[in-house]
């Protein structure tokens, strides 16, 4: 196993609910209604498609770089005070970095939010974040994690990528890598290579060798 890759929303934090707040809030401002049926269909994807499907929701004229600073002012706001870190992901981080295999942040969201979290979480526990502000094609296309893997000097098909949505999940299979999947809003299927599980206490550094080898 030559690395190992995070998701941020929804596997390392449990923000899921903090973006449902701040999309409810930025649809008010656009003149429509948000509910979390709108948010699971979103689940995974980056803020230029949020930002389209909310647009496109609301009927609304509002240019669409407002309503990504809207949402990211929104976020790094609530983030800044602080989130839950989902069980099991600080242990197995540390675990992971006291054999030291490699560990990279992954997210689709944009480096400013990931910043306000990892401000709380501990940023220099990462060897690399990649996000989406540095992708051309975010999740579900490999983009991501053929860049985390490229940072790293590694080869995708010897790292394991922890990710909790169906997109994420196809990032990380289409790249190459073993998934661990931890389901949030929407259920993930097993697969070649694959491992569902309901908590990342449920796996440790022999798992995740194991799933790599």
């Amino acid at each position: 196993m030559h690395a190992v890759f995070f998701d941020m929303d929804g596997l390392l934090v449990d923000s899921e609910k903090v973006w449902l707040e701040v999309e409810t809030e930025v649809m008010a401002r656009l003149g429509g209604t948000w509910s979390p049926a709108h948010q699971a269909n979103l689940v995974g994807g980056s803020m230029d498609s949020t930002v389209a499907y909310m647009l496109a929701a609301s009927g609304s004229t509002v240019p669409a770089q407002a309503v990504s600073d809207w949402m990211a002012e929104g976020m790094v706001a609530r983030l800044s005070d602080g989130v839950r870190v989902m069980p099991g992901a600080s242990e197995l981080l540390d675990a992971l970095r006291a054999v030291g295999v490699p560990v990279g942040l992954v997210t689709s969201s944009f480096r400013e939010i990931a910043e306000a979290v990892l401000k709380g979480f501990g940023g220099d526990r990462f060897d690399i974040v990649v996000t989406g502000d540095d992708v051309r094609r975010p999740k579900p296309d490999p983009e991501p994690y053929l860049t985390a893997s490229d940072l790293l000097g590694v080869e995708p098909v010897r790292c394991v990528v922890l990710e909790d949505s169906p997109n994420g999940v196809a990032a990380a299979t289409a790249a190459g890598c073993a998934v661990v999947a931890v389901p949030s809003l929407l259920p993930v299927e097993p697969g070649p290579r694959r491992l569902v599980v309901g908590s990342l206490t449920e796996v440790g550094v022999p798992d995740l060798r194991a799933l790599a080898a």
